[in-house]
């Protein structure tokens, strides 16, 4: 998911995102630990988009604090 469509988000659906994502990360590093993981990008693209959505949260409350 791009930055942009992101920004276009609401702010509950933003932290519905962050929370889904989360949760598959968690289940990403279970299957990582137990050596039975398929793609192992997959967690560096998770971790990314949670960094994304972070950094677009912080970004509207800035615009909303000015």
């Amino acid at each position: 998911m791009k930055a942009a469509e992101l920004r276009q988000m609401s702010d509950e659906q933003l932290v519905l995102t962050i929370e889904e994502t989360e949760k598959s990360l968690f289940k990403l590093r279970m299957q990582a630990s137990t050596e039975r993981l398929d793609v192992p990008s997959e967690l560096r693209r998770q971790r990314r988009l949670i960094a994304r959505v972070k950094t677009v949260q912080s970004e509207k409350a800035k615009a909303a604090a000015k």
